[in-house]
């Protein structure tokens, strides 16, 4: 058994990142790991959230350990927080790391608790180099990476992209394990009726935080497509707009397609996600560069198929034909392969695929990895 402290996103902080550490711990205590999470005091200053609040309103897990230590911008802070954690003497100190900003604070935090030579620092890459680039990405990075022992990447991209900054200590790689913490599948009838949607209507889904980079204006641009105005189908739109609202909002009025759509542009909380994948018969993610992404595991924990684009390490973990479809980001791509999941009823030939892929991404194989590295 280790001893294990993990820095990252956690309650009352919202959204993916914290999900995944909050899953991480309890998969780490079921392997007889004892797990603290330090979370955020202050995670990011307000002129650089984009959303409506970093905050959920759910109630915190009872069954994992969170202590809020961490203030992002606060330099006397994370010596504060550094030396704590190397009296500590935790075996494994964890990391999520995610953006560049947090480089400084991780990376001081990281080198101040190494100095009681028994803790190792172990990181969980979800990028390398950035989806929305800043100045100071590079040397952000390039600090924080200086002051960890061993890596693990969630898609073999990351791994390439950590070459640019370290290729001698030890990584691996382990795809981004299932999101099994949104609840457990319900019928699709069952699910449209919770959303108030007609029962005799097809509905795929675009779900999460909508950034220009995943592509929501060429999914929009494909489905004006002539073909698919044919069919009873509709798009749900699931996240809060973390980019400019009107460059969408334009593109839905250019193409008339209001009438097509069904808008859940707020948060969606932990407790309401399944109700969007349940309803739909497959999900898409047109994103034009990428590294892993969460969603995918959501869909896979609700046996949906999918459409990804082949950027980054997406056509790793959603093999084409099988899960789903990997196609070029554009929207003539995207629309092809929604008329051809519709018209040639795929829907059971994907999810007969996704039961027998579903086993890579146990967590289990990450507590693996991690107790490997440590």
């Amino acid at each position: 058994m280790s001893k294990i402290i993990l820095i990252g996103s956690a309650h009352p902080y919202r959204g993916g990142l914290a999900a995944y550490n909050e899953r991480l711990a309890e998969a780490l205590q079921e392997a007889g790991h004892e797990v603290t999470i330090y979370t955020f005091t202050l995670q990011y200053p307000n002129f650089l959230f984009p959303g409506k609040t970093q905050f959920t309103t759910e109630a915190a897990s009872a069954k994992i350990t969170i202590k809020r230590k961490v203030n992002s911008i606060n330099p006397l802070n994370w010596i504060i927080v550094g030396n704590e954690i190397k009296r500590l003497k935790p075996d494994i100190l964890l990391i999520k790391y995610w953006l560049p900003f947090m480089g400084p604070c991780f990376g001081t935090i990281a080198r101040l608790a190494k100095k009681n030579r028994h803790t190792k620092v172990i990181s969980i890459l979800d990028n390398v180099v950035p989806h929305e680039k800043r100045v100071g990405d590079v040397a952000f990075t390039k600090y924080y990476i200086g002051s960890s022992d061993a890596f693990i990447g969630m898609s073999q991209t990351v791994l390439d992209d950590l070459k640019l900054f370290d290729n001698k200590k030890p990584s691996a790689f382990n795809p981004h394990p299932l999101f099994d913490n949104f609840g457990k599948p319900v019928p699709k009838e069952q699910a449209k009726q919770l959303l108030g949607l007609d029962a005799g209507t097809n509905y795929m889904l675009f779900f999460g935080f909508i950034r220009d980079y995943k592509g929501l204006d060429l999914l929009l641009e494909a489905f004006a497509d002539e073909r698919l105005q044919k069919l009873k189908l509709k798009l749900i739109i699931a996240g809060e707009f973390y980019s400019d609202k009107k460059k969408y909002d334009d593109l839905i009025d250019n193409y008339n397609l209001k009438d097509r759509l069904v808008l859940k542009t707020d948060f969606i909380p932990d407790s309401e996600v399944f109700k969007y994948f349940c309803a739909a018969d497959i999900v898409v993610q047109p994103y034009k560069h990428a590294t892993q992404s969460g969603v995918t595991q959501i869909a896979y924990q609700f046996n949906k198929p999918m459409i990804v684009t082949n950027v980054g390490g997406l056509a790793e973990i959603v093999p084409d034909g099988k899960a789903g479809y990997v196609v070029e980001p554009s929207p003539t791509a995207i629309a092809n392969a929604i008329f051809d999941f519709y018209s040639a009823n795929k829907e059971n030939l994907f999810i007969d695929g996704i039961k027998q892929i579903r086993p890579r991404f146990e967590w289990g194989a990450m507590v693996r990895t991690i107790e490997k590295l440590g």
